[in-house]
């Protein structure tokens, strides 16, 4: 019998990869590739048995020899201000993650998490209150946006990678991600509209420009300087903010692709007059876009939202040094919605139930 960690991950692999694994380790023709790849990333087949066309004798080599573990609905918020659905989901060890799908008039957005917890310890962050568990494989990823079109009946257009974790820690699988995602033969959802978020790892930023993709990358800021910005984020005592300004502008040299930062905004702590001018100096020069963030209050942490007054006035001042800067259109406020707060309130009750 085989061992778990022995079986391939078939999701996980790209068509040239099933085709290769079809005909060289279970000795079928290459036909047979393509089908499964259409009904795993196009048809999102939960299961074998769902593949009409694949013969008896092929669904007995795939159960032997391959993981197929669609993730299980866990539980599921709805707003009931803007319809935005949190989604909490089970993966095949028992460990579970978060996703966010969301209603826009351009389209269906849908947010997912890149990792079981998170080993980064942004202190305004609900997602590291219990450390890193394991990072996600792209079938995991991929089967996060799976199950919502699923569960919604609706085509996903957009997709967002700033739930739980940090993307930049599992680089491979994020990048095959993406290009399963984008592939023709997929759901074929344009690399245009996929925006992968860091908290400012440099040496990927600067890997990930040498990948000839076309998608977003967000940069989660959140100070105006590298003081504010290691009293926020740890990370920042490992890349000063300096450096991080240093790859943003390598980033954007090589592939042409905007810069958007991901600014926090924390009533009191970073969201003065004083903090949009020295956060406009030290960005001003970049061709970037700026999202503000009031703060989602989580319980375990102190900090709170500013005034919307407060929120408006730090965007005037922002638009004085950078084209464009915008404040976040708040969605599913009245459920769970901080990263990490559904999957810590499940994990909680489970412990006071041992």
């Amino acid at each position: 019998m085989c061992n778990e960690k022995e079986l391939t991950d078939i999701r996980s692999l790209n068509l040239t990869e099933l085709t290769d694994y079809v005909t060289t380790e279970l000795g079928e023709p290459k036909f047979r590739a393509k089908q499964l790849y259409e009904w795993m990333h196009q048809h999102l087949a939960q299961d074998y048995d769902e593949m009409k066309n694949i013969p008896k004798s092929l669904k007995e080599k795939l159960q032997a020899n391959c993981n197929y573990h669609p993730l299980k609905k866990i539980d599921m918020q709805v707003s009931k201000i803007d319809g935005t659905r949190k989604y909490l989901f089970e993966l095949y060890d028992g460990q579970m993650v978060e996703s966010v799908w969301m209603s826009y008039k351009h389209g269906n957005s849908v947010c997912i998490s890149s990792q079981v917890g998170c080993k980064m310890g942004c202190r305004f962050c609900a997602s590291t209150l219990d450390g890193w568990v394991r990072n996600l494989t792209p079938s995991e990823m991929l089967g996060q946006i799976y199950a919502i079109q699923k569960d919604t009946g609706e085509r996903v257009s957009n997709l967002v990678v700033m739930g739980t974790g940090e993307p930049m820690d599992n680089y491979d699988n994020i990048v095959k991600f993406v290009r399963l995602l984008s592939d023709e033969n997929g759901l074929n959802i344009s690399q245009r509209n996929i925006t992968v978020s860091t908290c400012g790892i440099v040496p990927r930023i600067k890997q990930l420009a040498e990948e000839d993709l076309t998608i977003t990358l967000a940069i989660s800021l959140h100070a105006p300087n590298q003081q504010k910005r290691a009293e926020l984020m740890p990370v920042a005592n490992k890349y000063e903010i300096h450096e991080l300004i240093d790859a943003c502008e390598y980033y954007f040299k090589k592939t042409g692709r905007r810069i958007t930062f991901e600014y926090s905004l924390v009533g009191g702590v970073n969201d003065r007059d004083e903090d949009a001018a020295e956060l406009g100096q030290l960005i001003g020069h970049l061709n970037c876009h700026v999202n503000l963030i009031p703060v989602n209050p989580i319980k375990e942490r102190d900090f709170v939202s500013p005034s919307m007054d407060r929120a408006y006035a730090f965007q005037k001042k922002i638009e004085k040094y950078v084209n464009n800067a915008t404040i976040r259109r708040e969605m599913g406020r009245d459920i769970d919605g901080a990263c990490g707060q559904l999957r810590k309130r499940h994990s909680d009750a489970l412990k006071g139930n041992n």
